[in-house]
């Protein structure tokens, strides 16, 4: 698959890194022109420009893309960058870097297919940390595995344990649970597992079909 990575900062270094390990083509548009030559040293395809300018855009080949992700520390500019990419038939991922509030979310989620927040992960991380969660599994997220999410059905064998006793194939690790028509949010130990629920999964993409077999039945 092809992307294209707006801002070669933290997140949109890490985000370039793990997807070129798989294999998947990477174009990334910053217009500093130090963080493009070090996205150049570290093997990428890269150009300076501004990604609200719909033809530094086309250089990228955001037509021929999958998708976009804007991962700036600009709000704006992440957004800008989404409409023109949107306008080109490409899925959009819009980075919110400041304190997530939901009327930002609501203001933006509308015209893009995935908001994404770092900062807020980070916070609940430390957070669940704190509270004696087990956080290790997010550490444990290479460019083998591969996140997913799944509704608890009745009759799963899942229902009444505790999401720490899960045992499934390949590894897999819960990351998030949430119950009916909550939020999802990192599980402490003692949270125990309800038909209805929903967990979300860190697994490897080969073993997803045996995981989903295994909550399922």
């Amino acid at each position: 698959m092809e992307f294209v990575i707006v801002g070669y900062g933290r997140v949109g270094a890490r985000t370039a890194t793990i997807l070129s390990t798989e294999g998947h083509g990477v174009v990334i548009v910053d217009h500093d022109e130090d963080r493009v030559e070090k996205a150049r040293d570290d093997g990428c395809e890269a150009i300076e420009g501004d990604a609200g300018d719909e033809r530094v855009l086309e250089q990228a080949r955001v037509s021929e893309a999958d998708a976009l992700a804007a991962l700036t520390s600009d709000l704006n500019a992440n957004f800008t960058a989404c409409m023109i990419a949107n306008s080109h038939g490409c899925r959009t991922v819009l980075r919110i870097d400041e304190d997530y509030r939901e009327e930002i979310y609501r203001k933006y989620a509308a015209d893009v297919d995935e908001v994404v927040y770092p900062e807020r992960m980070g916070a609940a991380g430390a957070k669940t940390a704190l509270l004696g969660g087990d956080l290790n599994v997010l550490g444990d997220l290479t460019e083998h595995l591969t996140a997913t999410s799944l509704e608890i059905p009745e009759g799963s064998s899942a229902v009444g344990r505790r999401v720490v006793e899960l045992d499934l194939p390949g590894g897999a690790r819960v990351y998030a649970h949430g119950r009916r028509r909550e939020p999802m949010t990192i599980p402490l130990p003692r949270t125990r597992i309800e038909a209805g629920d929903r967990l979300a999964l860190i697994a490897e993409q080969a073993s997803l079909e045996e995981v989903r077999s295994s909550i399922n039945g």
